[in-house]
């Protein structure tokens, strides 16, 4: 059973008697009952998918709340503080044992640049700097330059987007755009960024395209999720003559 390329599962059918065939009504019977069946399984997925998705964003924001409290409270809070503590013993040995004092601000220097790397990291968790610095079509034209052949299109004027959505498209794209290069064998692929109410992001490759009994895995359900969270939705299909064609759909209202 297909739904919009996606494999959605089997109908197995039962034959009344073994020793005949399905007749040519009945397999166009069945081909619409399994037509209906996948279109129903589908919105079942869905709705699971979703009340799942939504215990995932709680519990992953919670998640993150507990890691960032544990990062600043056992990592980096301990290590300012030590800083601080050192300075103040190195400020005490400038008059009496300046060669000490200064063996001792050059180990501070180093805790201080490691303090740094740690606030840069927590950063980078929360959002990506290259958004600040680029913005969203600057950011992944840098990204498309390490991991291939990728162009990216988008507006060529700066364009303010809501945080929340910015993050979810670089993160969206960035997946798909991953994905492309590892798995898709393709030669050429495509970032096209728009905004209208909502923002679009369209990612098209001339790889192998979708396979006949494509599944959803990890990377795919969350870049739906994210696009979800934001009342959004982002799909993959197959791109004609050849390839792939994943687009996202943020409502900027939403975001």
């Amino acid at each position: 059973m297909l739904f919009a390329g996606e494999n959605i599962g089997a109908l197995a059918v039962e034959l009344r008697d073994p020793r005949t065939a399905l007749t040519w009504a009945e397999r166009r019977m069945l081909t619409g009952v399994a037509r209906q069946t996948a279109t129903a399984a589908q919105a079942a997925l869905l709705t699971t998918a979703l009340l799942r998705s939504r215990e995932r964003v709680v519990k992953a924001s919670e998640d993150e709340r507990l890691r960032l409290r544990r990062d600043l409270h056992d990592g980096l809070g301990p290590a300012l503080a030590g800083i601080v503590l050192g300075l103040h013993r190195a400020r005490g040995r400038l008059k009496t044992d300046p060669a000490s004092a200064e063996d001792l601000l050059v180990e501070l220097t180093k805790q201080t640049q490691e303090a740094v790397r740690d606030v840069r990291r927590l950063v980078y968790g929360l959002r990506p700097p290259a958004l600040d610095e680029l913005g969203l079509v600057g950011a992944l034209t840098e990204q498309a330059k390490l991991l291939g052949p990728i162009t990216v299109h988008g507006p060529d004027h700066a364009f303010a987007l809501p945080a929340a959505a910015e993050v979810a498209a670089y993160r969206i794209a960035l997946e798909a755009m991953t994905n492309t290069v590892r798995h898709s064998g393709a030669s050429e692929t495509t970032v096209t960024i728009s905004v209208d109410h909502s923002l679009h992001v369209e990612i098209a490759d001339n790889g192998s395209g979708v396979p006949d009994a494509f599944r959803a895995g990890v990377g795919m359900t969350s870049m739906r999720e994210r696009a979800a969270e934001l009342g959004g939705h982002c799909g993959i299909s197959n791109r004609i003559p050849s390839g792939t064609v994943v687009l996202a759909v943020i409502p900027l209202e939403a975001a």
